[in-house]
């Protein structure tokens, strides 16, 4: 397995961690790579994507709702919601990324992780999302740069 897939797969345990940890905590991040023993050579890639999603969250979450028809982001299930966060980041701020590599992976991460549904609902909201970036019509157009 590459070393950014083990970072998307990281970021998504840490995001789903954040995400579900109801009791507020000063330094999540770095309470779950305490938690958690990372590989080297994941860390900066996966500290990327996860401060990366936490800095843009607002913006990211706009888009990903923009996307799904019919679905809140509170309806989506948190493994989901996680890699739909990761792979907008990705598609808005990482030009060095290709779209496609952004998405694949996304539905390969949200495959191994999420239901047997979640390939097919990420492909979805992702493809939709990555037309409308080719046609500039994203509606919300994100300040930050992660």
């Amino acid at each position: 397995m590459g070393t950014r897939r083990l970072s998307r797969e990281r970021a998504l345990q840490a995001l789903f961690y954040m995400d579900m940890h109801r009791d507020p905590v000063e330094d999540p991040v770095g309470q779950f790579c305490s938690s958690f023993a990372q590989d080297k050579p994941t860390q900066p890639f996966f500290h990327r994507l996860v401060d990366g999603v936490q800095e843009n969250r607002a913006a990211i979450d706009t888009v990903i709702e923009q996307f799904s028809s019919n679905w809140k982001l509170s309806r989506m299930s948190c493994v989901d919601r996680n890699v739909l966060r990761i792979a907008v980041f990705e598609l808005l701020y990482c030009a060095d990324i290709p779209p496609k590599v952004s998405i694949n992976e996304a539905i390969d991460v949200g495959k191994r992780f999420g239901t047997d549904e979640s390939g097919a609902f990420i492909n979805g909201i992702l493809d939709s999302i990555r037309l409308a970036m080719n046609e500039d019509k994203i509606t919300y157009i994100p300040k930050a740069t992660g």
